[in-house]
């Protein structure tokens, strides 16, 4: 530990100076707007963090909606929980794991019924924040027409949040997000020791 860092005179100087730096930043953050997240990586996490976010606005009083696009084979606590929540609108569109599917086609038009819904979303200011859970795999997999996916999210209504997860999200949509947040592996139970996924951790 560094010499003195406990010492209370100086922990209050460097309070004092963070607080002033804080109060700086949000005294020019006084534009309002919807906003795009981006939740990507390999580490575990994203939709933890997306549906997290999901309670957040609910918290809010906020209508939400949840469009899965590749998990659906089998059931998830965030289904079971969420789905019969008042202000949410889920939607389970996948068919499974790309690797379980093994079947192109049904995972194109999954993909594509799959984002029927979400234009129908993104047409609608009566959602506040919307969950896209998984849509860069169907992306990776060019399931979709990502230019077409560019386009209807920038032209959803302007106070509405939009919330992305999935590995490999595509340079183009992170340019498009306002925040990106990219999970990283330290280590992980299942690939590291073999442990299985388990209700309420992985499912």
């Amino acid at each position: 530990m560094r010499e003195n860092a406990k010492e209370p005179e100086r922990h209050a100087r460097r309070m004092a100076a963070k607080q002033k730096v804080m109060q700086q930043r949000i005294e020019r953050a006084q534009k309002e707007q919807g906003v795009l997240l981006v939740l990507t990586g390999p580490g575990k996490g994203k939709s933890s963090s997306g549906f997290g976010m999901v309670a957040r606005a609910l918290g809010h009083g906020m209508k939400v909606g949840v469009v899965q696009f590749i998990k659906g084979k089998f059931s998830t606590g965030e289904e079971a929980f969420f789905r019969d929540q008042p202000g949410v609108d889920y939607h389970v569109m996948g068919q499974g794991y790309t690797w379980d599917t093994q079947n192109r086609e049904q995972d194109e038009e999954s993909a594509r019924a799959a984002w029927e819904v979400v234009k129908n979303m993104l047409a609608d200011d009566s959602y506040k924040l919307i969950l896209l859970d998984e849509l860069n795999i169907a992306l990776r997999h060019e399931y979709l027409d990502l230019d077409e996916v560019l386009d209807d999210l920038q032209a959803r209504p302007e106070m509405q949040h939009v919330v992305v997860t999935g590995r490999y999200a595509p340079k183009q949509l992170i340019e498009l997000a306002d925040t990106v947040t990219e999970m990283k592996v330290v280590k992980h139970a299942f690939k590291d020791q073999g442990i299985k996924a388990q209700a309420g951790v992985e499912l």
